[in-house]
């Protein structure tokens, strides 16, 4: 791994929260963001002042959105502003407008990024295990039954394949960054991978 990740002062270790709605994997993921040297916290205010929020990975999309709702506009205009931000997995998922999990209601997510999240169309779903980023070769973890179809698709800065279906792996817009796989459990290329998403997003 790099040098140690510090804060905006460039004194004190990096400070990652982590959105706590109730369903994420957070010990895993929690763990992962301190081996790479963040001061981790876990928070049910996705408001609160951090040098990097976190979207956790595990759980419906309905659930989530219902627990961001309240501080869904706060957390928008704290974004415009330029809060640095990862979302993992079903966090990626809530950067954007709708899921159809979720009965596709306009305005559940995010909507930071255009575009709503759909079942996956291939004979085996959920897409449970190893898969290879295009054009990079590295293998994530995968665990999902849903993919995000975003409306520019100049946002995707990796893609992957379940089956005969090509989807986004990852998206980035700005400050903002999202990974459909889970890189706390994708061994050492899954933690560089997430050592290097931080840098770019804090930088």
């Amino acid at each position: 791994m790099g040098g140690r990740l510090r804060g905006r002062d460039g004194d004190e270790a990096m400070k990652a929260t982590l959105f706590d709605y109730g369903a994420g994997n957070l010990h895993s993921l929690g763990r992962a963001l301190g081996r790479l040297g963040l001061t981790v916290e876990v928070s049910t205010d996705a408001t609160v002042k951090t040098d990097l929020l976190v979207l956790p990975g595990v759980g419906a999309f309905g659930l989530a959105a219902d627990r961001l709702a309240p501080a869904r506009d706060a957390v928008r205009a704290s974004l415009a502003r330029g809060q640095p931000l990862i979302g993992i997995c079903l966090g990626m998922q809530l950067l954007f407008d709708a899921s159809e999990e979720d009965g596709l209601t306009p305005g559940r997510g995010l909507s930071v990024l255009d575009g709503t999240v759909t079942r996956l169309e291939t004979r085996r779903v959920p897409h449970i295990g190893w898969s290879r980023l295009e054009g990079d070769g590295r293998a994530m973890y995968f665990a999902h039954s849903f993919a995000c179809r975003p409306v520019d698709a100049r946002v995707v800065t990796a893609w992957a394949r379940h089956d005969d279906e090509r989807f986004p792996a990852a998206v980035r817009l700005g400050r903002i960054a999202g990974v459909q796989f889970h890189p706390e459990k994708s061994s050492h290329d899954g933690l560089s991978l997430l050592e290097a998403l931080v840098r770019e997003v804090t930088s």
